[in-house]
């Protein structure tokens, strides 16, 4: 039987779901530019309207128009999407196993700090997405993490109280987020580490 307490299962999605490369990306966007890759994504991470496009007050097309401006580049937004998108490893960490045999007995929800490019890729290259039918974005709701409203989003979504929901994150302040609302939170850092922690908490594996 399922565990009487926990009725829902969260996930982050990148480095827990997906493995991030953003070398990869950056270099493809720093391609024949004066600033190098690990500048650039130190210059994006602190460019002004960061926040903005991960919480969705930014288009996609606006954003690239923000950075091609910024740094110069000639990219078209196919050229700017497809470059963007390479952060994403296009292997995904766990079987879709996992996630059939967990959606038997708890609801099943993706909450992530992301953006609408991403979005739509991932959506439609993972197959795993289709064992989740709740998916809480940054870029869709209007807040990131660690800010609460987007965790209560997700109970919302899932219909449970924080009580009855574990929270899954690799950034240690994320998770801790989600325990200070009442739920349970697991930092991730492999696979078998995951479905340990888990089992600790009583979640059965079919």
């Amino acid at each position: 039987m399922a565990s009487p307490k926990l009725r829902a299962i969260i996930f982050d999605i990148g480095r827990v779901l997906i493995r991030i490369d953003v070398g990869r990306a950056m270099q493809g966007l720093a391609a024949g530019g004066p600033v190098s890759p690990s500048d650039l994504w130190t210059a994006i991470e602190k460019d002004p309207r960061w926040p903005d496009w991960q919480t969705g007050h930014i288009s996609a097309r606006d954003w690239y128009l923000h950075l091609s401006k910024r740094f110069g580049s000639n990219f078209s937004f196919e050229q700017f999407t497809e470059i963007w998108n390479r952060v994403l490893d296009p292997v995904p960490i766990h079987e879709d196993s996992f996630f059939k045999g967990l959606s038997k007995n708890y609801r099943l929800a993706l909450l992530s700090n992301t953006d609408p490019i991403h979005v739509q890729h991932m959506e439609a290259t993972y197959s795993f997405f289709a064992f989740f039918p709740v998916r809480i974005y940054s870029c869709s709701v209007g807040v990131s993490k660690p800010d609460p409203l987007i965790y209560r989003e997700a109970l919302r979504a899932l219909k449970v109280q924080a009580q009855e929901a574990v929270y899954i994150d690799d950034i240690a302040a994320y998770v801790e987020a989600g325990q200070r609302l009442g739920m349970e939170g697991i930092q991730f850092q492999s696979p078998a580490q995951l479905a340990d922690s888990l089992k600790a908490l009583g979640v059965d594996f079919p």
